[in-house]
C-alpha cells in the first residue's frame, strides 16, 4: 500500500516539533489535502491541537504500550486514503523509555513504519557545527532514514543561506526549511505542557500564523515529494472495521475539564461493543439515560474546581449510580474529581463528588511521570489479581489517606524504581493515576465491558 508519509523528530525536547508539525498540518490543509497526523507516545494534548490544524482526528502511534504490529496496524488503517500522514515525534529522536533503548522512540516508530524522517535541529548559534550535529543523528541508527533536516531560530537571511549551504553542499540533505524566530506567535502553556485545543480561544488564530509562516520558511513541496518516496507497506491483517450491535451505553466524560482520551481507545471500545455516550461534570445536571457504566478520564479539572464543586446534581447522580452497582472507572483527573476534596494551589479546597475516601493536592512541581506496569492486586472491574497492564502516568497533584489495602495496583515504572501501590478499588469502582489505552490492554477493556453487560442485565431486568 502506497501511503505518503513522514516523520517530524527533534534532536531533543523543545526543539519546536509540535510547532512546526502545526504550520505544516494548517499549510497544507489550506492546500486541500487530506492530511492525517499521529503523535508518538503517550501524549493528549498534541493530537488535539492536530485534530484543529488538519481538521482530522489525530490518532497516537506507541511502540511501548502496544506492539509493532499493533501500532503498524492502526498507522495503515488510520493513514489509509490520506494523501499525507504527518507524525510528530516525542522528545528526541533517539530516546526511549527512561532514556534506556529505543523502546517508545520515535526512532522506533519511524522503523516499524518505514517512514522518511525530517529532522528538527536548533539553528541559534550554529554554523558548520550543525554538519557534526546532524552527522552523529544520522549515523547512530543507518536504518533510521534522515531524508531532509530543518533549522529553527535561523538569526538571519545570511544564517539561512549558510546553513543551507554546508547542509546541502556536504551532506546532500535537503534543507526542508529554516524557521526564524517569531515573537508574535505565543502557544500559551500551563503545567502539563500546550494549553488544550477546547481551551484555547485564539488557537484559529495561532493557526493561521502558523500555516502562513510554514508557508514563507518552509519548502512544502519538497517536503511533500519526500512523503510521496516513501516505501510501500504491507497491509497485515488489520483493525476490525465494523461495529458490533451495541450491548452496553458507557457515559464517557468529555468537556473542558475531561478530555484526555486516546480516540483509538474508545474506538476499540466501541468496536468491542460499547455505545460512547459524552456527558459534562461541568454542565449536565444528569448522566445519559439508559446508561450501564461511566468512564471520567483524565484533564484538567484543577483548572474548574468552582464549577465541578457547585454541580451537585451530577455529583449525586454519580454517587447514585454507584450505589446502585454500575461499573465506574476513572483516571488521574477522573480519580481527583471522585476524591472527597481537591486542594488548590492557592490552599483552598473544593468538595469532589467523595466516592474515593481520600484527599488530593495540587503540588508546583512535578509529582510523577513516565510508563507504567501495573500489576491487578485484586478482583477488580479490570481483572483479576496478577493481571498486568500497560500504561503512563503523567500528574502535579498528590494524594493522601489512601489505605495500601484498598489500592487496586501494584505499580512499576514512573517515578521511581520499587513497586508501590497505586490508586483506589473496590466492589464496583476503580480510579487511578493510571492512563491506559485500551487497544494495548485488550484483557482489561473485555473485563471492563463486561462487567457493564451484566450491569445492564439486571437494570433491565429490574425494570422491566
Amino acid at each position: 500500500m502506497h501511503i505518503p508519509r513522514l516523520v517530524l523528530a527533534g534532536t531533543h525536547s523543545g526543539v519546536g516539533k509540535t510547532t512546526v508539525t502545526l504550520g505544516l498540518l494548517a499549510a497544507l490543509n489550506r492546500r486541500g489535502l487530506r492530511v492525517q497526523p499521529f503523535k508518538v507516545g503517550p501524549d493528549y494534548i498534541d493530537p488535539g491541537l492536530h485534530r484543529a490544524a488538519a481538521h482530522c482526528v489525530s490518532h497516537n502511534l506507541d511502540s511501548w504500550m502496544g506492539s509493532p504490529a499493533q501500532v503498524r496496524q492502526l498507522f495503515i488503517r488510520r493513514a489509509a486514503g490520506s494523501d499525507l500522514a504527518v507524525v510528530e515525534g516525542v522528545m528526541g529522536l533517539y530516546d526511549g523509555v527512561r532514556g534506556r533503548g529505543e523502546a517508545g522512540s520515535t526512532a522506533q516508530v519511524a522503523k516499524i513504519i518505514q517512514a522518511p524522517v525530517v529532522l528538527i535541529f536548533p539553528a541559534k548559534g550554529l554554523a558548520r557545527s550543525a554538519i557534526a550535529l546532524i552527522s552523529g543523528y544520522r549515523s547512530f541508527d543507518p536504518r533510521v532514514q534522515i531524508g531532509g533536516v530543518i533549522a529553527n531560530g535561523v538569526g538571519s537571511d545570511r544564517h539561512r543561506e549558510f546553513l543551507r549551504e554546508v547542509v546541502e553542499g556536504e551532506l546532500s540533505l535537503p534543507l526542508l526549511g529554516a524557521l526564524s524566530h517569531r515573537q508574535e506567535i505565543v502557544m500559551p502553556q500551563r503545567h502539563l505542557g500546550l494549553l488544550p485545543a477546547v481551551e484555547n480561544k485564539e488557537l484559529n488564530r495561532t493557526l493561521e500564523q502558523l500555516a502562513r509562516v510554514a508557508e514563507e520558511q518552509l519548502d512544502i513541496d519538497k517536503i511533500i515529494d519526500l512523503a510521496q518516496k516513501a516505501p510501500l507497506l504491507e497491509d497485515g491483517p488489520g483493525l476490525p472495521c465494523t461495529r458490533p450491535v451495541p450491548r452496553v451505553r458507557l457515559a464517557v466524560a468529555r468537556d473542558e475539564a475531561f478530555n484526555f482520551y486516546y480516540d483509538d481507545s474508545l474506538d476499540y471500545l466501541t468496536e468491542s461493543g460499547a455505545a460512547i455516550v459524552p456527558f459534562s461534570p461541568l454542565r449536565d445536571a444528569q448522566l445519559p439515560p439508559d446508561i450501564d457504566g461511566i468512564y471520567i478520564g483524565g484533564g484538567f479539572p484543577e483548572q474548574f474546581l468552582p464549577e465541578l464543586a457547585a454541580n451537585q446534581l451530577i455529583k449525586q447522580q454519580i454517587i447514585a449510580a454507584h450505589q446502585s452497582g454500575m461499573p465506574i472507572y476513572a483516571e488521574c483527573g477522573g480519580l481527583m474529581y471522585l476524591c472527597q476534596g481537591i486542594c488548590s494551589l492557592s490552599g483552598e479546597e473544593f468538595p469532589g463528588v467523595g466516592l474515593v475516601p481520600a484527599r488530593v493536592k495540587m503540588e508546583r512541581k512535578l509529582a510523577a511521570l513516565g510508563y507504567v506496569r501495573a500489576r491487578l492486586v485484586k478482583p477488580t472491574l479490570l481483572g483479576e489479581p496478577g493481571l498486568e497492564l500497560r500504561g503512563h502516568e503523567f500528574h502535579w497533584s498528590t494524594i493522601s489517606a489512601l489505605s495500601p489495602a484498598d489500592a487496586a495496583y501494584q505499580l512499576s515504572g514512573g517515578r521511581g524504581t520499587e513497586e508501590r501501590p497505586e490508586g483506589y478499588a473496590k466492589d464496583n469502582l476503580l480510579a487511578s493515576y493510571v492512563h491506559l489505552h485500551f487497544r494495548y490492554n485488550p484483557t482489561a477493556a473485555g473485563n471492563f465491558l463486561a462487567q457493564c453487560t451484566r450491569y445492564g442485565q439486571v437494570r433491565r431486568t429490574k425494570h422491566g
